[in-house]
C-alpha cells in the first residue's frame, strides 16, 4: 500500500503517553493503526445514516412513541454493559 508523509499535532500528553504505550515499536504504525479504525468507524456510521435515510425515504418518518422505546432499550443495553464491566 502506497504511504505518504503528513504532519500531525497531538496533544502533548496523549504522544507521551503513546509513545511510553508503544515503546520501540514504531509510532506511525500506532498511529496508521488507530486512524484506520475511526475511519472504519466513520465509514459505518456513514453507512448507517444513509440506509436510514433510505428507509425514511421509503416508509416515512419513525414515529415518537417509537423512537422512545428505542431509546429505552439503549440505555438498557447501556446499563447492562457497564454492569458487566464492573462485574468482569
Amino acid at each position: 500500500m502506497a504511504k505518504e508523509k503528513v504532519t500531525l499535532t497531538l496533544d502533548s500528553a496523549t504522544l507521551a503517553a503513546l509513545r511510553k504505550l508503544v515503546g520501540a515499536r514504531s509510532l506511525s504504525a500506532e498511529v496508521q493503526r488507530a486512524v484506520a479504525e475511526r475511519v472504519a468507524k466513520l465509514e459505518h456510521l456513514a453507512a448507517v445514516a444513509e440506509w436510514l435515510r433510505e428507509l425514511d425515504a421509503a416508509h416515512g418518518p419513525v414515529s415518537a412513541q417509537t423512537l422512545d422505546w428505542a431509546a429505552k432499550q439503549v440505555d438498557e443495553w447501556m446499563a447492562s454493559q457497564s454492569r458487566r464491566r464492573k462485574a468482569g
